[in-house]
């Protein structure tokens, strides 16, 4: 008999657990992260592992953005400037002090691009209720920025969507 009523107080926590479930929804997360003089959030489901800065290997003939390859755990990944590569400026030399927080973030595995943003500082973990205000990207925004939030510092901080990244013709494009 006991079991009988364990099992069903189970049940009915776990009917509980999926109804608070579907009317919530899933909470959006993110990789917070600066590069250049900008804040972005990266999707947790597109991003990869985090690797401390690495010195690349050079390729010629590339695009400024692009600052070359790196041996990441055994596999090659080419490494991209993110400030660079939004701005579309040549990116800034960094000192000793500045590259101590430098650092790659590889793009998930799932998205089949071996591929590591350049950053220059982690920020940590967000979820929504880190935020107090959104707006929606701007019509001249490029394709593969998402929303932009305000922190509840007011912070502004862009949402970049990988998968769209890792899908432009021209971020696919390093040859100069």
């Amino acid at each position: 008999m006991a079991n009988r009523q364990a099992l069903r107080e189970l049940q009915t926590r776990l009917a509980e657990r999926l109804q608070i479930a579907r009317t919530q929804g899933v909470a959006a997360s993110w990789l917070a992260v600066e590069a250049g003089a900008r804040k972005y959030l990266f999707p947790l489901s597109q991003s990869g592992e985090i690797f401390p800065w690495v010195s690349t290997q050079p390729v010629p003939y590339t695009q400024a953005w692009f600052a070359g390859v790196a041996n990441l755990r055994g596999g090659l990944f080419g490494v991209v400037d993110l400030a660079s590569y939004v701005s579309g400026q040549s990116p800034t030399p960094k000192n000793e002090l500045a590259r101590s927080e430098t650092r790659l973030v590889a793009l998930n595995s799932a998205l089949q691009v071996n591929c590591a943003l350049l950053i220059d500082k982690l920020a940590g973990l967000r979820n929504q209720a880190a935020f107090n205000d959104f707006s929606e990207k701007a019509a001249d925004a490029p394709d593969y920025f998402g929303n932009q939030y305000v922190d509840l510092h007011g912070a502004s901080w862009q949402e970049i969507n990988l998968q769209l990244l890792a899908q432009q013709a021209d971020f696919l494009t390093i040859g100069a």
